[in-house]
């Protein structure tokens, strides 16, 4: 982003945050630990000082090396910040596991933010959502759109990569920090969440990080692990020598086959499995975020 033009737009955008986090005092951050959500909880600090709070959930489909580099983001900064348990695997409709599971995962996180706002005297919570995050199936939108949860990134037209960037420039070590979603994400759909499940991911996940690898997801389809690889490292991945590491480790944790998806990694490939029609037939119609054409992938 060395274009002056394109410098002058993001400084406008940043400005027009700064504008809108000011106006939004006694303010809750919904904060995960990704890029999206530290940079909004820095920014709500810089401008809010102690008048906001960053709330991490804590549950078994938040992996404990991202709560873990959560914290220690928000401790390095003096970033206020609360941990607070959510029980969506309480849920039955959540461990169903049918194309709203998102929705129920933020509906339980918003009301457990909800009765902490109530009880501890703030004004409003907010989220990182942003601009690109608009073209996706994103059905945890819904439920924050019920909640009436603010949405300051997304208010001030910012797009993934000029919050990576305004992140860069304000030396958050954060900003080119993997994209990264709950643990749940890798069930597929119609598999009920567990805790077993998910710790079954989160191992494998954790294995395929002490290998060297940094971009990646481990799709659980019952008896088969597919892995997915950044494709800048699957030269790396695709040697007789890996697909041994592979075996033995998958292998281990109860998978009978182990796969490597030759597409490289990418967010939301769960969705391939489902159609238009599915994901109308699973959503309340007060939590549809899509329209009927609208194309899902």
């Amino acid at each position: 982003m060395q274009n002056p033009k394109t410098l002058a737009i993001l400084e406008e955008k940043a400005d027009r945050l700064r504008h809108i986090l000011a106006t939004d005092s006694h303010l809750l951050i919904a904060y995960s630990g990704g890029v999206d959500s530290a940079y909004l909880a820095w920014a709500a600090h810089q401008v809010l000082g102690s008048d906001m709070r960053a709330i991490i959930a804590d549950s078994a489909s938040l992996a404990r090396t991202h709560l873990e580099d959560a914290l220690a983001f928000v401790n390095e900064r003096g970033i206020p910040v609360e941990v607070v348990e959510t029980r969506e695997l309480e849920n039955p409709d959540y461990v169903r596991n049918d194309s709203m599971r998102c929705f129920h995962c933020k509906d339980e996180l918003f009301n457990v933010m909800e009765n902490y706002r109530a009880a501890n005297g703030f004004a409003a919570i907010a989220y990182g959502v942003n601009a690109d995050d608009q073209g996706d199936f994103r059905p945890g939108q819904a439920a924050a759109k019920q909640h009436h949860v603010l949405t300051p990134l997304l208010d001030a037209g910012l797009s993934k990569a000029e919050i990576r960037e305004l992140a860069k420039r304000a030396g958050l070590r954060v900003w080119d920090k993997p994209a990264s979603a709950c643990l749940s994400s890798r069930m597929e759909y119609g598999r009920a969440v567990t805790p077993e499940a998910l710790s079954v991911v989160e191992r494998g996940e954790e294995s395929l990080r002490k290998l060297g690898f940094r971009q990646f997801r481990v799709r659980h389809h019952g008896d088969i692990a597919r892995i997915e690889i950044a494709r800048d490292e699957l030269p790396r991945a695709l040697t007789v020598e890996m697909a041994r590491e592979f075996t033995i480790i998958f292998k281990a944790l109860g998978f009978k086959f182990v796969t490597l998806d030759l597409e490289g990694f990418r967010s939301g490939s769960m969705n391939q499995l489902l159609t238009t029609e599915d994901l109308l037939r699973s959503a309340p119609l007060s939590a549809r975020p899509f329209a009927a054409d609208d194309s899902v992938g």
